[in-house]
């Protein structure tokens, strides 16, 4: 006796084959299409960069208003690099410190709480941490940088004369560095809880204590995620304007003092201040100058990437 009014099994395994092929064939293509996408934008935005650069990079330097190309895009490119490079020193160990605390210290409450208040750094604006450089920090600042030249001032770091207001380029390095901690935090964080149970414990029991199980556990296994969530922290302090542009007092100097009056400005934030008045070879030469942070940017993303890699048997990462 035949039952009417419904497939048979074949005909059944067969539809769902056909949706299940029909939903891989979607989803590859989308995840395809995303990658394209990502590397028409980058290229976009390189040919951009290149073809507005090109005219005051082949033009006489007596016909730039901002002088000499590389004579004047050197010392905002060591702005942004010094800049970005004390911001990281400040933050990366700040940001592991705290992501361990509250992967392996820290009660479950207080580890919500925390997290909680640390994500929510990184939606502050921009102009927000300016203004709290400015009014708060610098004022704050100030008598340490005091300290510092009265004690290590024989350090080229610490050299005179102290800022009278405390805007200086070690002001804008804590404030980078509060900017882009909840970033490298959050990712180690979830790195940190990847970390496979067996490993931690095969380190406790062969008599570890709990500092040397995340020594020897923990920390290598995440080594690709810490210098993930770095260069994410780079990248922002690397392209940061509106914070730098407020806080700093800048100068087109080559300067290694941390608490002088005479700071070196970064390229991002040099833009942002110079192009309103910018006009003809000088918006050229302003573009110019983006270029390069667009060439310093891929290159640190790069040397990460190099890096990652190197880790990649290890973690299981790719």
């Amino acid at each position: 006796m035949m039952i009417t009014g419904s497939a048979p099994p074949k005909a059944e395994d067969s539809l769902r084959r056909s949706h299940k092929r029909f939903g891989d064939s979607l989803f590859r293509g989308l995840s395809t299409g995303s990658g394209i996408a990502i590397l028409a934008l980058l290229a976009a935005v390189a040919a951009f960069l290149v073809g507005m650069s090109i005219p005051a990079l082949t033009a006489d330097a007596r016909d730039l208003p901002f002088g000499e190309f590389w004579s004047y895009v050197a010392p905002y490119a060591f702005g942004t690099v010094w800049a970005a490079a004390l911001a990281m020193i400040l933050a990366v160990p700040l940001s592991i410190g705290i992501a361990l605390f509250l992967t392996h210290y820290a009660h479950k409450r207080v580890r919500q709480v925390f997290g909680y208040i640390i994500d929510l750094l990184a939606a502050v604006p921009s102009v927000v941490f300016g203004l709290w450089g400015i009014n708060v920090l610098a004022p704050l600042m100030r008598p340490f940088y005091v300290w510092l030249h009265e004690n290590l001032g024989w350090i080229p770091f610490f050299a005179g004369p102290v800022s009278g207001t405390g805007r200086t380029i070690l002001t804008v390095a804590v404030v980078l560095a509060v900017m882009v901690l909840p970033i490298i935090t959050a990712v180690c964080r979830e790195v940190f809880t990847q970390t496979p149970l067996l490993h931690q414990e095969a380190a406790l029991a062969l008599g570890a204590t709990r500092w040397e199980m995340i020594r020897t556990a923990v920390i290598p296994y995440g080594m690709p995620g810490i210098v993930s969530g770095c260069m994410l922290g780079l990248g922002r302090a690397l392209g940061e304007t509106m914070a730098v542009a407020m806080v700093l007092s800048p100068a087109a100097v080559i300067n290694i003092n941390l608490i002088s009056s005479s700071n070196p400005n970064t390229i991002a934030s040099n833009i942002a201040l110079s192009f309103p008045e910018a006009y003809q070879l000088g918006v050229n030469q302003l573009i110019a100058t983006g270029l390069v942070l667009f060439v310093i940017t891929l290159a640190v993303n790069m040397t990460a990437r190099w890096v990652i890699s190197r880790r990649a048997e290890f973690s299981g990462a790719n």
